[in-house]
């Protein structure tokens, strides 16, 4: 009897350490895979060739316009407010796109919740100094829109990053807003790479007289980010 009682709780014993085994190797796997997938979208700025100084002289300084809910950060509620910020955030993407854009946050929430989100994001760096909130959306059946106008009378030199495409304006007629990158909502994915996948893509942007000549062109980019 009690050499029955002993294997049945060898056997639960074994059981219980393979699935520990099997899950503690599922989280590595998943580190793992985080590190490479972050090494592999490494994007290091380098320096300027004399053509491409040149051809930036010859352009306007763009703007990138930036949401903030599932597309940098989320945020949940548990009594508090706590944002989490999307991978690369802070150190690889808004610092390197500093560099090469006019950084603007445009948001749909209230200015209370999105001035404290921003200032953690900028992190003293004033470098999100210009921001609009609701009040400078335009209330059109039930949805906040963000009208680009709003930032800057010149379009051609306006890029908006979005999750969401029902948020900013379209073109009468098209139906699209040639101005925007759309990127997929982010909630908790540790492993998310859609920021630094694009920054390739920004750095070559601002080079371009129009942006609207490429961004409308690049139907394909729902698909990739």
């Amino acid at each position: 009897m009690m050499r029955t009682q002993c294997l049945l709780g060898l056997r639960t014993f074994v059981a219980f350490a393979a699935k520990l085994w099997s899950f503690f190797i599922y989280l590595l796997r998943r580190q793992i895979r985080t590190v490479i997938q972050y090494q592999t979208v490494r994007y290091d700025i380098l320096p300027l060739s004399p053509v491409s100084r040149n051809r930036l002289g010859q352009v306007k300084r763009k703007i990138l316009v930036l949401d903030l809910d599932e597309t940098l950060i989320h945020s949940h509620h548990d009594g508090v407010l706590r944002p989490t910020v999307r991978p690369g955030t802070p150190p690889d993407f808004i610092l390197k796109v500093s560099q090469w854009y006019e950084l603007v946050v445009f948001t749909a929430s209230m200015e209370i919740y999105g001035s404290a989100v921003a200032d953690k994001l900028d992190n003293s760096r004033s470098i999100l100094k210009r921001r609009y909130y609701r009040q400078h959306c335009t209330l059109e059946l039930g949805s906040y829109i963000k009208d680009l106008s709003v930032v800057h009378s010149d379009l051609s030199s306006i890029v908006i990053l979005d999750n969401s495409p029902g948020a900013y304006r379209s073109h009468p007629g098209t139906g699209k807003c040639d101005n925007a990158i759309p990127i997929k909502s982010w909630f908790s994915d540790p492993s998310d790479t859609a920021l630094l996948n694009l920054l390739p893509m920004l750095d070559a942007l601002r080079f371009t007289a129009d942006v609207r000549s490429v961004l409308s062109r690049n139907l394909h980019q729902h698909r990739l980010w």
